[in-house]
């Protein structure tokens, strides 16, 4: 009988170093230097294997839009979910069934997040309004910004067409959240994670590199959308790491 050869994912994941950085950018988004100092490795080797893992369609880079001369690398989670998928059902399609077992789900004080943007007028209401959404009670999202504005109201239009109404949420100044106390705190912009403090370096901290919505050209609905997309696809897989199941 004829096998068919090995994924070439298998290959790509397989690399001790490679398996590292993925397992580095799954929390969240990280710059080529943070990913340097995590491995302890030399930035040319780093780079060369992010190349690879973007080579492979598993990360993405984006531009700082806080400082361009650097980029986050992002994970793609539904790549690697399919590539995992892949594998799994070529060896035997039975293994995607037991994958299915659930873990218990955790104890210990309630699961609170914060997301935190520049304006808390678009992505991280947006990200509070899908994590309350799917959370069913088992997790508490609030959100703030660096310099609060005003709600956007293609924001409210794009998250509405996803059943998820956020038209009630007031703009907050992150420092509001200063005494509390959060399972873990997410920063959504790159202006926004070097520009509040403490409050994003603490060690739930982590970082989404996302851009801004309303600084697209033009910033009309299916920015939003895009934006809106890519939030429910985050939160959709940070929920069973925050609730277990």
């Amino acid at each position: 009988m004829a096998v068919a050869p090995s994924p070439p994912v298998l290959g790509v994941l397989a690399h001790d170093l490679r398996w590292t950085i993925v397992s580095l950018l799954v929390a969240g988004d990280l710059r080529t230097g943070e990913i340097v100092a995590r491995t302890g490795q030399a930035p040319s080797l780093v780079s060369y294997h992010l190349a690879r893992l973007r080579d492979a369609g598993l990360v993405s880079v984006r531009r700082s839009t806080a400082d361009g001369r650097d980029s986050y690398h992002t994970l793609d989670l539904d790549a690697i979910g399919d590539a995992v998928a892949g594998m799994a059902s070529q060896i035997h399609p039975g293994l995607l069934a037991e994958a299915g077992v659930r873990p218990a789900g955790p104890t210990g004080p309630p699961t609170r997040i914060l997301f935190i943007c520049s304006g808390n007028s678009a992505r991280s209401p947006m990200a509070e309004g899908w994590l309350n959404h799917f959370g069913g009670g088992r997790v508490t999202a609030c959100s703030a910004g660096v310099s609060p504005g005003s709600l956007h109201p293609l924001a409210v239009a794009a998250m509405a067409e996803q059943g998820v109404d956020i038209s009630g949420h007031r703009p907050t100044h992150f420092s509001e959240f200063a005494d509390d106390s959060f399972t873990r705190v997410i920063t959504l912009c790159d202006r926004a994670r070097e520009n509040c403090g403490e409050l994003a370096r603490e060690a739930a901290a982590v970082h989404w590199s996302i851009p801004n919505p309303a600084q697209a050209h033009p910033p009309d609905l299916d920015a939003f959308r895009v934006t809106t997309r890519e939030l429910r696809t985050r939160i959709r897989y940070l929920l069973p790491v925050l609730t277990g199941t």
